[in-house]
């Protein structure tokens, strides 16, 4: 078996607690946006399959 224990690691960045907050938010900005917009995309296409299948 093939040993990478000589592999090195990438060199780990030094946050603060207020950039990693502000990263968090990003992406729970983000992450709700997606969601909302697969929410009302999902109900647009069910009206409408309603509309012409109906």
């Amino acid at each position: 078996m093939s040993d990478h224990s000589h592999a090195t690691h990438p060199p780990v960045r030094a946050e603060t607690p207020e950039a990693f907050l502000a990263d968090r938010q990003r992406f729970w900005s983000s992450f709700t946006h997606f969601t909302l917009g697969s929410v009302i995309s999902i109900i647009v296409l069910l009206v409408l399959m309603a509309i012409f299948l109906l």
